[in-house]
């Protein structure tokens, strides 16, 4: 199949056993699910899944189990960075041989305060190595969680060195003019929003759609937001938009991962729906309450289960 690189991306959570290791089946049914209820592609093992909560090798498996599960690769993006780029090589290698539709690359996060040239350096390092060029590369913006931020001059520098491999970034800064200015600065670079609200302003301004944690309930919603802008309907495009920031408003009144696993341990019946990784902790039985209330307020429940 072609490869999807732009749309509704859920940040798809990663489901546990009680043990805390991973289950595999409901992963499978999980990416199926969305895929049938809004989804045009998935960013697995990223911030939402946990990634850096999972080994090397435990996250080479999740692919491919999940692929072997059906879900087609081409509708992935997984995520492959990590501190040490040995092991982004080894990931984003795996993914690449395994025809992901492309990787989502945080910058190496532990060392704050360095250089463009050492950013440079570092994808540089991983696109040469992997040298295949199927590899297409999609810049992760996290500068709150990564304390690593992805500029304008670095982004330039890597496309014009690796033209039709860095292919776009995910923006979870929040920073709407930040992610406008990027999708206006580089024509054809796809730039998706990590924030839901930014979704529709984003798309008016050249934008490539949303990786979001929300996706994982409330992608139906989001496409809706794409149809409609795509269509020229903007008063639809605005209504969809506004129904997504509320159940967005909710949901992020709590950390997102545990409040997206309660959310779904009580859509399925599933209760290891509710297991995470330390240090991340499930939402409390008054924390779990008052965002089933907020969700109750707004009416909203996600797609049934098929």
């Amino acid at each position: 199949m072609t490869p999807v690189t732009s749309g509704v991306f859920a940040a798809a959570l990663t489901p546990l056993h009680e043990d805390l290791s991973p289950d595999h089946a409901l992963f499978a049914r999980h990416c199926r699910w969305l895929l049938d209820n809004g989804c045009d592609g998935l960013s697995i093992l990223g911030t939402t899944g946990e990634a850096n909560s999972f080994s090397r090798e435990e996250r080479a498996e999740i692919l491919e189990r999940l692929l072997s599960g059906g879900i087609p690769a081409g509708r992935l993006l997984p995520g492959t960075g990590c501190c040490a780029i040995p092991d982004t090589v080894a990931l984003t290698r795996h993914a690449v041989v395994h025809g992901v539709a492309g990787v989502l690359v945080l910058p190496p996060f532990y060392y704050k305060g360095v250089s463009d040239d050492g950013l440079f350096a570092a994808y540089s390092e991983v696109i040469e190595r992997v040298g295949d060029g199927r590899l297409r590369v999609y810049l992760y913006h996290f500068p709150q969680m990564a304390g690593v931020p992805l500029g304008h001059r670095l982004i330039e520098r890597l496309l014009r060195r690796y033209p039709g491999i860095v292919a776009g970034m995910k923006d979870s800064s929040g920073d709407l003019q930040g992610m406008i200015a990027t999708a206006r600065a580089f024509p054809g670079f796809r730039v998706l929003a990590g924030s839901d609200e930014c979704l529709l302003p984003l798309l008016r301004e050249g934008g490539s759609g949303c990786i979001t944690a929300v996706g994982n309930v409330a992608a139906a919603l989001a496409a809706k937001v794409v149809k409609a802008h795509a269509a020229g309907d903007g008063a639809a495009a605005e209504t969809a938009q506004s129904r997504l920031n509320a159940v967005r408003a909710a949901v992020s009144a709590h950390p997102l991962s545990a409040a997206l696993k309660e959310i779904m341990a009580g859509h399925s019946g599933v209760e290891s729906w509710r297991a995470i990784r330390p240090p991340l902790v499930r939402l409390t039985t008054a924390e779990a309450a008052a965002l089933a209330s907020a969700l109750d307020r707004i009416a909203f429940t996600p797609p049934p289960l098929g």
